[in-house]
C-alpha cells in the first residue's frame, strides 16, 4: 500500500477520536481562579483529597496504591537489613542463633544482603516522597485544565472529498477557526 494512504488514514482515525471527546461547557463568570492552589493544599494535607475536590474519584484509589505500596517496601526492606545487620553482628559476636545460620554460611553474604536491602529502602523513600509530590501536581494540573476554555470556535474535522475533477478520492483534515 502506498504511505501516503496509510498516513492519511491514521490522521483521519486520529481526528475522530478527538473529534469525539466530550466537551463540558463552563462558563467564564463562574470559574474560581484558586481552585489549583486549593487542589494542591487538599492534596498536601491529605493525598488524594484534591483529586476529590476536582471531582476525579477514580484517581484517589491509584494514588493511595502507589503511595501504600512504597510504604509497604519501605517497611519490608526496612526490616529485612535490620534482620541481616543483626545476624552479621550475632556473628561476630560468636553466636550461633541467627536465623540464616543454615542459609547463609559466609559473613560477607550477610553484609550484602544488609546493604542490598539498605539500598532499597532508600529507593522506597525517594517514591514515598516522589509520589507524594507527584499527588500533588496532579491535583494542582487538573484544576487548571478543568478552567481551560474549550468551546466550538477551535475545531477540527476530517472530511473526504471526492474528486470532481479527477477518478480518485483523497482524504485530509480542516482546521476551523469561528470568531
Amino acid at each position: 500500500m502506498n504511505n501516503k494512504f496509510i498516513l492519511s488514514l491514521i490522521i483521519l482515525l486520529i481526528s475522530f477520536i478527538t473529534y469525539s471527546q466530550e466537551n463540558e461547557e463552563i462558563k467564564f463568570d463562574e470559574l474560581d481562579p484558586t481552585a489549583p492552589s486549593k487542589a494542591a493544599f487538599y492534596s498536601a494535607v491529605l493525598p488524594g483529597l484534591g483529586q476529590g475536590f476536582n471531582k476525579k474519584y477514580w484517581k484517589i484509589p491509584i494514588v493511595y496504591a502507589a503511595i501504600g505500596t512504597s510504604i509497604y517496601s519501605y517497611d519490608f526492606n526496612h526490616k529485612k537489613y535490620w534482620d541481616y545487620r543483626n545476624a552479621y553482628k550475632s556473628r561476630k559476636a560468636g553466636y550461633k542463633n541467627d536465623p540464616y545460620q543454615n542459609l547463609i554460611l559466609d559473613d560477607d553474604r550477610l553484609l550484602d544482603g544488609a546493604d542490598f536491602h539498605k539500598k532499597n529502602r532508600d529507593l522506597s523513600m525517594v517514591f514515598i516522597v516522589g509520589f507524594y509530590i507527584l499527588n500533588i501536581l496532579d491535583a494542582n494540573i487538573d484544576a487548571h485544565l478543568k478552567q481551560y476554555n474549550v468551546n466550538e470556535s477551535l475545531s477540527l474535522k476530517p472530511y473526504i472529498e471526492n474528486g470532481t475533477n479527477f477518478n480518485y478520492e483523497s482524504v485530509g483534515i480542516s482546521l476551523n477557526l469561528n470568531f
